[in-house]
């Protein structure tokens, strides 16, 4: 994940996914629109620095807040993702914001006309919602 600016200052950022661990909510090249500092409940995807390698991002679907942090989990479970089954608990303050949207990228090249762009917004910007049946889920197994 790369992201412009690795300490917000602003609301609002935007992140670029790399990688397959958020398939099928999120694919590779996505854009996402983060809000730094918002509230954040089980469900919600999230950017957060990686605990182990705190100058890397990476983006994650937090499960359960348990003592020691956010317990997260890659949406893609064919992917051997790096989650908090490979390091554990996520400290609460490496959480830096949570995803509201997401968009995929224009086809470069392509004229931009007002029909063309109409398409991509109604097919590529879409907001990414939170999973409250996550909770649910964890207390059933």
């Amino acid at each position: 994940m790369t992201d412009e600016g690795r300490e917000p200052s602003a609301l609002l950022g935007i992140a670029e996914v790399l990688g397959t661990s958020m398939v099928p909510t999120l694919l590779h090249g996505d854009q996402l629109l983060v809000h730094y500092g918002a509230e954040l409940r089980a469900g919600d995807v999230a950017v957060l620095r990686h605990p182990l390698q705190q100058d890397l991002l990476i983006v994650k679907r937090l499960m359960e807040l348990r003592e020691g942090g956010w317990w997260v989990l890659g949406d893609n479970t064919d992917d051997e993702a790096v989650d908090s089954r490979a390091f554990g608990a996520v400290p609460v303050d490496l959480v830096l914001g949570r995803v509201r949207g997401r968009f995929r990228p224009m086809t470069a090249g392509r004229r931009r006309t007002l029909g063309y762009v109409a398409s991509w917004a109604l097919a590529s910007v879409r907001p990414v919602l939170s999973d409250r049946s996550v909770s649910r889920r964890l207390r059933a197994r």
